[in-house]
């Protein structure tokens, strides 16, 4: 596998290697495709802006943070960004990874289907959304040249994309319906589970136990 993509430099780590085989052994191709993805165009997207961060960081929390879409470490108690970031954390921390660092990726994959906020944090956690977007999206399509995105689709091929990330997700999250309450994940239920009922905010307040 090469290790400068669109002129990105994956880092040649045992970090990075045992990152890369843990999600390859976990994941299906797409996943594993798309993580490598987000964490070039991230870093990509990064380069643009002139932002500065820990390229092991930012590969962590893109290569992990959709692994609670895996049938190995999907749960149904709570949203699927979480499962992933408690597992960059404990991978971190068991490599001698300092707290604040390790939890700055948490929040990375934590907040990644969260609009806006993340991009306002450090670049280790706003680059994660902006390679999310990218190639989920489209959002920053034109950011990047068109060469640079033929070389990152090349090492990493998308075939079939919407469709099937449509399908993980949905299938990551349709056994906890109650975790998309409020987050965008509410809108792939609503599209694909017949029955699905999404939370309104609105009735959760008039319907509190409050007796005003």
């Amino acid at each position: 596998m090469p290790t400068r993509i669109a002129d990105i430099e994956i880092p040649d780590t045992t970090l990075v290697a045992e990152a890369t085989e843990l999600v390859r052994e976990a994941a299906t191709p797409l996943i594993f495709n798309h993580s490598r993805r987000v964490y070039l165009f991230g870093a990509l997207r990064g380069r643009e802006q002139g932002l500065r961060y820990d390229p092991e960081l930012l590969y962590v929390g893109a290569m992990f943070h959709d692994l609670g879409l895996t049938e190995k470490y999907r749960r149904t108690d709570q949203r699927f960004e979480i499962d992933g970031a408690d597992e960059a954390r404990r991978f971190l921390l068991g490599h001698g990874i300092a707290e604040d660092a390790a939890t700055a990726v948490w929040t990375g994959i934590a907040l990644h289907t969260t609009p806006e906020v993340p991009l306002h944090m450090a670049p280790e956690i706003a680059l994660v959304t902006r390679g999310v977007e990218l190639d989920v999206l489209g959002i920053g399509y034109h950011a990047v040249t068109d060469e640079q995105r033929a070389a990152v689709v090349e090492a990493n091929p998308r075939p079939d994309f919407k469709r099937q990330i449509l399908v993980a997700f949905t299938d990551g999250i349709k056994n906890r319906p109650e975790t998309t309450f409020g987050n965008v994940k509410a809108d792939v239920l609503e599209h694909f589970v017949p029955g699905f009922q999404r939370g309104d905010f609105v009735e959760v307040i008039q319907d509190s136990d409050w007796p005003e």
